[in-house]
């Protein structure tokens, strides 16, 4: 999830430690830290940090306690006053809600809280004390605020108390006093309902909460999910200046010895530091999770619908049904609760009416089961005497079973096949060698069609059958089917070298490709049946691929998978001609792939003299035609120029009448 870059964390981590020494530092490194920030003009800075006792390691007390004249001696705790009394700092405490222990000095807190239809009840946390800074850094500080985080019954911090009332006084938290002072404002406005707080106001930030102030948390994720810079790189002058202007710099640790690491949802051990960061990150992006007053009684409701719901279903309809029923619902339910969840920033608990309901299925479904179980002991008995024992397996079976629908959608489809395969295998002669020579070219061929997201559909014999976008998306499929061919017969090259050290024929194949819409479903016999594809986009593909033979290609593409491609100056083609396959009255133009940028299948020979003869060709001129195709079968001894050349000839001798430039095919 993203996050705000107005948020930086001052991290004292371990790499802090090594170099300065174990905490607490002196205080006159402290203000060093704060005095840097500063220079390098941080927006404010929250202390996610307390100092409850005098720094005994100044100048000043040592010599005081020495009996030393200490007149002009450095006290750092009058350095660091000085330090909050220049800087940008909101300065932190915690409160005990254990014993009555009161350290430090009272915060003087600079905002003004409002309580709006507040009565008699207390719905604040009571803290009974508090551990503060002592007199003169407290003294110095512009505001204050607590950083207590209150983790639930588990252990788990799920949320943040915004406000804590202390000796009849409330107190607001470090993350609320931040956003207080960096808007600006005075006045903190707490709002109440009969049941408790349900918001609280600082300027225009809108902060909903439950009925004791306190905010849920929306974490983004596992901890580092803001920038975190090394207190000692700011100690030294050592960071870029611009990743604190303007910002908002929280300082604690992520040090383990220090026991400032929490646990969140997201993960077990979790600085304490960045949950204040993500809570003031909701806050100004007004991002937020929470569970409002009315969430109770609706959670009551929406169980109790589901209940009633399901209870219905299952009353009225079958097992599948009822099943279908009970998931919609859940699953409306679940819908609801994520829409209001993103939109609203409302969560739901989700567990109980999702459990109530699930639990209730399965005790319906368990009692359909003993029903339905009755029932098919009822019909075997009813009717095995009457009907043959198959009949009454098939009666019974129709008690349960759902006809399979299909859909039509874009499919890229893919046809291979095995030149000259009948000598193959007569070559090989023995069965088993002709399986184990079959699987050595299978097995590379097939994963790499899955490898490129294709589903292999069937093997037929030595063909294989496979296609793209179905049953799942494929982004890009028509290039996913493409890359596969080209990838095939680059893997071939080294398959046939094995071949060859093993005296094994070598393999030539040719690949066709076709795009456009087909049937994808479950289909066959009630005994037997395939998630298949059908269609005439499979059949011209089919043809596509028997065509390899008679142009001498090892990849031809239709028009539709090539209009399909992106990058397509990434591939090299040569058009190849304007086709009529056999049984199809629509013509197909064709192309073939003679590869990509990284691997060339075979080297485009001719091709400007190529694309002359195949236009002149086109428009019938079958005299300049010949001339020119005879010119190239001269320079290149390719299959597809002597094609062209026979039938320029044989049009010459038998002109056709209305010549579209179209070739039927009368065979596959």
């Amino acid at each position: 999830m993203p996050t705000s870059n107005d948020i930086v964390i001052v991290d004292i981590d371990e790499k802090s430690l090594q170099a300065l020494g174990q905490w607490p530092w002196s205080r006159d490194e402290v203000a060093i830290l704060l005095e840097n920030m500063t220079k390098a003009e941080v927006g404010i800075i929250g202390l996610d940090i307390v100092f409850a006792e005098s720094d005994n390691s100044s100048p000043k007390k040592v010599f005081k306690k020495l009996n030393i004249p200490y007149k002009d001696a450095l006290d750092y705790d009058e350095v660091l006053s000085t330090a909050f009394a220049t800087t940008p700092t909101i300065s932190g405490y915690v409160f005990d809600f254990e014993s009555e222990t009161t350290r430090g000095a009272l915060p003087n807190i600079p905002a003004i809280i409002v309580q709006k239809n507040r009565k008699n009840s207390n719905f604040l946390p009571q803290a009974r004390g508090i551990i503060a800074n002592i007199d003169t850094l407290q003294n110095a500080s512009y505001s204050s605020g607590f950083f207590n985080t209150m983790p639930d019954e588990d252990g788990v911090v799920r949320s943040v108390p915004l406000l804590i009332e202390y000796d009849n006084q409330i107190f607001p938290s470090l993350n609320l006093e931040i956003l207080r002072a960096i808007m600006g404002v005075k006045k903190i406005e707490v709002n109440y309902t009969d049941i408790g707080i349900e918001t609280v106001l600082v300027g225009d930030l809108f902060i909903p909460t439950d009925r004791f102030g306190r905010l849920l948390v929306n974490y983004k994720g596992n901890s580092r999910a803001y920038r975190y810079i090394s207190a000692v790189d700011i100690y030294n002058n050592n960071f870029d200046k611009e990743l604190l202007e303007g910002k908002i710099a929280i300082v604690g640790t992520s040090a383990s010895g220090l026991l400032d690491l929490r646990a969140t949802p997201y993960e077990s051990v979790y600085p304490g530091v960045e949950i204040h960061a993500t809570a003031i990150d909701n806050i100004l992006n007004q991002d937020f999770i929470y569970i409002p007053a009315w969430v109770e009684s609706a959670n009551l409701a929406i169980m109790l619908g589901l209940v009633v719901g399901i209870a219905f279903a299952s009353s009225f309809f079958g097992p599948i049904v009822s099943a279908l029923i009970a998931l919609f619902l859940m699953y409306g339910f679940l819908h609801y609760a994520y829409t209001l969840l993103l939109t609203d920033g409302v969560l739901l608990n989700v567990f109980y009416p999702f459990a109530s309901a699930s639990l209730l299925y399965l005790i319906l479904t368990l009692m359909h089961y003993i029903v339905e179980s009755r029932q098919k002991e009822f019909i075997k008995e009813k009717f095995s005497k009457k009907v043959s024992k198959a009949v009454a397996e098939n009666l019974i079976k129709q008690n349960s079973q759902e006809l399979m629908k299909g859909s039509e959608r874009e499919i890229t489809i893919f046809f291979s096949d095995i030149r000259g395969f009948t000598n193959i295998s007569e070559n090989i002669g023995s069965p088993k060698k002709l399986i184990n020579y079959l699987n050595q070219y299978m097995t590379p061929m097939s994963d790499i069609i899955v490898k490129q997201e294709g589903t292999i559909d069937k093997f037929i014999g030595d063909a294989i059958m496979a296609y793209w976008n179905a049953p799942l998306d494929v982004v890009h499929h028509a290039n996913k089917a493409l890359d596969a061919a080209i990838m095939q017969l680059k893997e071939l090259e080294n398959l046939n070298k094995r071949f060859v050290l093993q005296n094994l024929p070598i393999v030539d194949i040719g690949i066709g490709l076709n795009s456009g819409l087909g049937v994808v479903g479950e289909m066959g016999s009630s005994g037997r049946s395939d998630y298949t594809v059908i269609g005439d986009t499979v059949n011209i593909g089919s043809r596509l691929e028997s065509l390899c033979k008679q142009y001498g290609a090892k990849i031809i593409l239709s028009q539709t998978t090539k209009d399909l491609l992106i990058n397509n100056e990434e591939y090299i083609f040569r058009e190849l001609d304007h086709v009529r396959v056999k049984g199809k009255k629509r013509a197909v133009c064709i192309y073939e792939c003679l590869g990509n940028k990284s691997y060339e299948i075979a080297p485009l020979q001719g091709k400007e003299q190529y694309e002359e003869a195949l236009q002149l060709y086109k428009s019938g001129d079958f005299v300049l035609a010949h001339e020119k195709f005879t010119a190239l079968v001269t320079m290149f001894e390719t299959k597809l120029y002597a094609l062209y050349l026979e039938r320029c000839a044989h049009y010459m001798k038998n002109p056709p009448e209305n010549f579209d430039g179209v070739f039927t095919f009368t065979s596959k």
